[in-house]
């Protein structure tokens, strides 16, 4: 009985040194954003990797993931005689969950892991201790671009996401499923509300900081060798993945909830 009380204090404790970490580091990286020196060159570096080089995989994603949407909501609203519902269904699941989602789990899974192993590397290789020795802040230099290409980039990755997810659903329902052009646009622009588009940015913002930010957390701490690096970058995408969902829940329930 006193060995299992052990251990689950251990364990807590364990888990409240890790939660302490990370807030420490999160608030000191978040500081660095806002006072100079600012590294230009490499926040436009970011911003391309998180905002350009992630289309290909955001978009497929997404236009996948509006097809599938329609021929399910057909299947489903046939039973009810409710098929006209389908427009308004899917441009609504788009904009409010299925693209802020899945544009951040995809990012998660390709920029997380990539962070990760950056900054994993630099460590093991001293390149951080590096630039302390320089006098450059590792901070400033490696993670603070990488946060603000996050907050900017992913609402950017969404907005294309949605309107390639719209369209995956409209080529469906009017070539597959028989529906009239003019009135499946008719409907989805009828039922579309600014709130609805502007929720899912706010959501893939704040995916981009906690994508961003567990990256680079995960990188940073990493244990040396190839082995610490490795499991950084897992930590990484698992860490991400989890905070993505988590948000996600919370801020539908800011938006939409009680």
């Amino acid at each position: 009985m006193i060995e299992s009380f052990t251990s689950l204090g251990k364990y807590t404790i364990a888990a409240l040194q890790e939660i302490g970490r990370v807030s420490i580091f999160v608030f000191r990286s978040v500081r660095c954003c806002f006072y100079p020196p600012f590294f230009l060159k490499e926040l436009w570096r970011q911003m391309l990797a998180v905002g350009f080089y992630s289309l290909p995989i955001v978009g497929l994603t997404a236009i996948f993931a509006g097809m599938v949407l329609a021929l399910q909501m057909h299947v489903g609203f046939t039973r009810f005689n409710a098929e006209g519902a389908i427009a308004t269904v899917v441009v609504i699941s788009i904009t409010r969950e299925l693209g802020p989602v899945f544009a951040g789990l995809m990012v998660a899974g390709r920029l997380g892991s990539a962070i990760a192993a950056e900054i994993g590397s630099m460590r093991v290789s001293e390149q951080i201790d590096a630039l302390l020795t320089l006098r450059v802040d590792p901070l400033k230099f490696l993670v603070a671009p990488r946060i603000i290409a996050g907050l900017l980039m992913l609402p950017f990755l969404v907005l294309i996401a949605d309107i390639i997810g719209v369209m995956g659903g409209f080529l469906v329902s009017t070539t597959l499923l028989d529906f009239s052009v003019g009135s499946y646009i008719a409907q989805t622009v009828k039922n579309l509300e600014i709130m609805d588009v502007l929720s899912g940015l706010a959501k893939a913002s704040a995916f981009g900081f906690c994508i961003s930010a567990f990256g680079c957390y995960h990188g940073f701490f990493s244990d040396l060798g190839a082995r610490g690096v490795g499991r950084a970058t897992t930590s990484a995408v698992v860490s991400s993945c989890i905070g993505v969902l988590v948000l996600n829940y919370l801020l539908t329930a800011l938006f939409f909830g009680i």
